[in-house]
């Protein structure tokens, strides 16, 4: 049913996978399919705010965060699953819905925090991404 599961997860917060992980690893394992395992950098969006920085600040960045998304799954996800490793760079839902559409995603699985006043008025990522996903989108709420 589902060959491609993409999994967003943020690194720096284990609560944006706690109880996602464990679901799409179910699924991987129940599907045979492939898990594509993504994060996402955020840009900078300033190139006022980038001259402090070094100039190659950005790929050392991509370059550690690739090497934390492997650690991650050479951790959390069982050998037998078919797993890529994804990075992505710039706004996070615009992120997963562009590597979605590449990758051909049946079902995108995200985590979801509990709802605060702030994201009423702004919108989380996980409300943009359901609006906006041309696939399913499983929402594990943490």
């Amino acid at each position: 049913m589902f060959k491609h599961i993409l999994l967003a997860v943020d690194l720096q917060h284990d609560d944006s996978w706690g109880k996602a992980l464990p679901v799409a690893i179910e699924y991987a394992k129940a599907f045979g399919s492939t898990l594509h395992i993504m994060t996402v950098v955020p840009s900078f969006g300033s190139s006022i705010v980038s001259t402090f920085f070094p100039k190659d600040h950005e790929e050392q960045i991509m370059a550690g965060t690739n090497k934390a998304l492997h650690d991650f799954v050479a951790k959390k996800i069982p050998e037998e699953i078919k797993v890529q490793h994804i990075v992505g760079h710039g706004n996070a839902y615009e992120e997963i819905l562009r590597v979605a559409g590449e990758i051909k995603s049946d079902v995108i699985i995200l985590g979801a925090h509990r709802l605060r006043m702030e994201n009423y008025l702004l919108g989380p990522n996980a409300a943009r991404v359901v609006r906006h996903a041309k696939c399913s989108v499983l929402v594990v709420r943490e």
